[in-house]
């Protein structure tokens, strides 16, 4: 297909639908050009007061297919029959206006219950798509749940997932990673509103096959080749080769200048060694063309390059940009990996593009860690903040789905980490919809959040008293800002213009914990931090990444490619710190401590949205010499990251979730399933387990207590399909053995002090000898950015045995006042559970 003179469907509002243009010899690779009216049928519009994104068109499509109920049937635990026929079988009717109910006449069975489809054939299932009783009545809508699956009707594995529902009518889509199965029972442990016995459902359907990248671990690419029957070198540089370069923005596509050639096209992929391989994971092209995007295909394997047996996988991938996979039938071992693209999705050409191509195996937990089933939440988490009192403290916007206007409400809901348990709460006392806020965690463990929707409120959640109360409004309203705590208490904020007035400049301004009050800093403008984002200061203050040192010092060091000190004291005042490294701006990324003074940040993109992420990492050593941090490039990520999540760990590592190699709010697109970790003894990172749902724009990862990392969230899109009103926890390689068997941990032996001072001196005892003590800061994330992290090594004074003399840093700079997870390590690196400590100045 010639740039010049070939032809491209064009479709947009100065071109009436299906009029046959030429395409531009500047347009990139055969691009067509999609509606973007965001009134235009499919695609929701966002209310024009918030922040103006508009939902993308293929999220608003189904993550999977619906399987067809064509002889299903189903049974319950209990059943109305005699006062109305509300029998388990008219879940599957295709009607709403009829339902299952639990037996409410006479007197009705106590919970749990639960109702067992039956599909009578093997399929795989990703997920369930339960819609409530549509009459009225919110009796029997179900509240805590769990789902699991079975091969026969007899043995049943545990839940692939658990949570809670929101108590409203509106359809929830359950899911869980991808598995085969026969039976899918939903089981009701309690009723949403708490009104009585009973569980009941208008509507149920089973999710199939998403065709989304197998459940395994990455194959390290190194040294890989690949090479392909048709590329176009002539026009771009479109070789075979660029399915391997880790860069989403180039791709491999198919001869299209001269004489182009047919259907099918192959790839094939050498990995220069043997190995086991289970799966094949397609990303499309990132451009706006959807041009080439394969639609039938076949994967063969060979030892040789030269005998390729049966295909391992067939199947045909939706037209959109989602990330592919495709699970073998079973794991085979192999060095040559072909992919054949039998049609192209959309039936537009003869062409075959790809932007990148991966490789799975089975996961060993020792190197790549374990995941849990997947944990429903009755909101989308678009916010989390870690208590002292173990639990996790999660909040949405005025609804549990979606945003829009100043409500002056929040929906929120609690988890215990100890039990699971998921309770929710609508908080209007404060008058505050707590949507794209700042957030930051008070010295005493209290948690600060401010502006959102509402953009002038602050409102305080303290989870000993589990209240939430009003603090002073801020005196310039915002959204999207950055925010830390102070070294003595008080808390910084700073950007923020998406919201209210587009104001020129969202400076900054201090929250004092003594008055509660807020002080203007007429010395510390907000334009030093800008990025270049195309959208002006609307976008470029938004999300600053922040780390607090003594004497009330801030390092500004992103999203901007410029680095600023920031000081608190007085007027304030903004200086340049100098550039990190070659790194260009990278809204969306983040940055995390993983030792005093040091820090790793990690991807983004030079836009906030419709902008090519980058995969790189620096690191930013805040202890230079002369006041100058130090910023250098660290290995790359596997994966470009925007609106990812990082958190820190016990061990100095450094695990990085989700994100997308192209920032697209709302959308499901270019997702990376595959998490990383960083280690700063090497530089490099090394792949993790996959994650059975993407977590992009609005998700959230935090530590936990005993080592763990919970990540969730994204979407919050209101009727898109993008929602993910759910979670998982990720348990790290450095706890699990290769059977996935925990491996043992130290354990805190005897009273630990729930507060300590600076300088304090701690003895601490533990069951075994350990190597190693750190603290890590209860964190709390929201829009990629958690700048309360830090982890603070500990030099251990051994008094005797297992007893051990810690002190506690002198420098509230170092360690700022809050709640910390005290985590002893043995000489593997294996963390124990952590003790939970308040450090202020305050302590007793």
């Amino acid at each position: 297909m010639s740039r010049a003179t070939g032809l491209v469907l064009l479709v947009c509002a100065a071109a009436a639908p299906g009029l046959i243009q030429p395409e531009s010899a500047l347009a990139h690779r055969a691009a067509v050009v999609r509606d973007t009216d965001p009134h235009s049928d499919g695609v929701m519009p966002m209310p024009p007061e918030v922040h103006g994104e508009v939902v993308p068109e293929e999220a608003m499509r189904p993550p999977a297919p619906t399987l067809p109920r064509e002889g299903w049937t189903a049974t319950a635990d209990s059943e109305e029959t005699q006062a109305s026929d509300e029998r388990a079988q008219m879940a599957l009717d295709g009607d709403p206006g009829t339902l299952w109910h639990t037996k409410w006449s006479d007197d009705g069975p106590a919970g749990p219950h639960s109702i067992t489809i039956d599909m009578h054939r093997t399929a795989v299932v990703s997920g369930m798509v339960y819609q409530p009783r549509q009459d009225g009545s919110p009796n029997g809508r179900i509240g805590e749940y769990a789902l699991s699956l079975s091969g026969d009707g007899s043995t049943w594995e545990g839940p692939v997932a658990t949570g809670m529902l929101a108590d409203d009518a509106t359809t929830k889509t359950l899911r869980f990673a991808p598995a085969g199965a026969r039976y899918v029972r939903l089981t009701a442990t309690s009723e949403a509103g708490g009104r009585g016995p009973w569980a009941s459902a208008a509507e149920i359907n089973l999710l199939g096959d998403p065709g989304g990248p197998a459940p395994g671990a990455d194959l390290p690419r190194d040294g890989w080749t690949a090479t392909a029957g048709s590329e176009e070198t002539q026009d771009a540089d479109d070789g075979a080769g660029n399915v391997l370069d880790g860069d989403s923005g180039t791709l491999w596509h198919t001869q299209w200048t001269g004489t182009v050639p047919p259907l099918p096209h192959s790839i094939t992929i050498d990995m220069h060694r043997t190995a086991v391989v289970s799966g094949l994971s397609y990303e499309p092209r990132a451009d706006d063309s959807p041009n080439g995007r394969i639609g039938q295909y076949s994967i063969a394997t060979s030892l040789n390059g030269t005998a390729f047996g049966q295909p391992v996988a067939t199947g045909t991938w939706q037209d959109d940009d989602t990330v592919k996979g495709a699970t073998f039938s079973e794991p085979v071992s192999a060095r040559y990996v072909r992919l054949t693209a039998i049609t192209e999705a959309g039936g537009r050409g003869p062409w075959t593009s790809a932007a990148e191509l991966r490789l799975s195996g089975p996961a060993d937990p020792a190197l790549h860690g374990r995941w849990s089933s997947v944990i429903g939440f009755p909101l989308v988490p678009v916010a989390t903040a870690v208590l002292p009192n173990n639990k996790l403290l999660a909040w949405s916007a005025y609804a549990p789905d979606r945003f829009g206007g100043s409500n002056g409400y929040t929906q929120t809901a609690i988890m215990d980490l100890a039990t699971g348990k998921i309770t929710q709460r609508r908080v209007d006392n404060t008058k505050h919809d707590m949507f794209c806020p700042g957030v930051a965690l008070l010295g005493d463990g209290r948690v600060l959040v401010t502006g959102g929707s509402n953009a002038e409120r602050a409102s305080i959640y303290d989870s000993a008293t589990d209240k939430w109360t009003s603090t002073s409004d801020m005196n310039i309203a915002r959204g999207y800002q950055g925010m830390t705590t102070l070294p003595n208490g008080d808390a910084f904020v700073i950007g923020g213009s998406w919201q209210q007035d587009n104001a020129p400049d969202k400076g900054g301004e201090v929250w004092s914990a003594a008055t509660g009050t807020w002080r203007r800093l007429p010395g510390v403008p907000v334009t030093p931090i800008l990025t270049a984002d195309p959208a002006g200061p609307y976008r470029a203050d938004n999300h600053a990444w922040l780390y607090a040192m003594a004497k009330g010092r801030v390092l500004q060091l992103g999203p901007s490619k410029q680095l600023n000190w920031i000081s608190t004291d007085g007027d304030g005042s903004i200086t340049p710190a100098g550039t990190r490294a070659d790194s260009v701006d990278a809204m969306n990324g983040d940055a995390v401590a993983y030792d005093v003074g040091k820090l790793l940040t990690l991807g983004g993109a030079t836009a906030y949205e419709n902008a090519t992420a980058t995969n790189r990492a620096y690191t930013v050593d805040a202890n230079g010499s002369n006041g100058k941090p130090v910023s250098a490039r660290t290995g790359d990520m596997s994966y470009a990251r925007s609106f990812g999540n990082s958190v820190v760990l016990p061990d100095g590592k450094v695990a990085v979730f989700g994100g997308q190699s192209y920032a697209k709010p709302f959308s499901d697109g270019h997702s990376a399933l595959t998490p990383e970790i960083w280690d700063p003894a090497t530089g490099r990172f090394t792949p993790l387990a996959s994650m059975a749902v993407p977590r992009n724009y609005h998700s959230v990862a935090n530590l936990l207590p005993d080592g763990r990392v919970f990540t969730g969230g994204g979407g919050l899109c209101g009727d898109c399909q993008t929602n993910h009103a759910d979670g998982a926890i990720f348990t790290p390689p450095s706890l699990l053995n290769s059977d996935g068997s925990e491996k043992p941990r130290p354990r805190f032996v005897g009273d630990m002090p729930a507060k300590v001072t600076y300088g304090q001196k701690l003895k601490v005892t533990t069951d075994v000898p350990v190597d190693k003590f750190v603290l890590i800061r209860a964190g709390a994330s929201t829009h990629s950015v958690d700048n309360d992290q830090r982890r603070i090594p500990l030099t251990p004074r051994k008094a005797r045995n297992s007893t051990y003399e810690l002190t506690v840093p002198a420098d509230s700079g170092v360690a700022l006042p809050g709640t910390y997870m005290l985590f002893a390590l043995d000489a593997h690196g294996v963390p124990s559970k952590a003790a939970v400590l308040t450090v202020n100045s305050a302590a007793k």
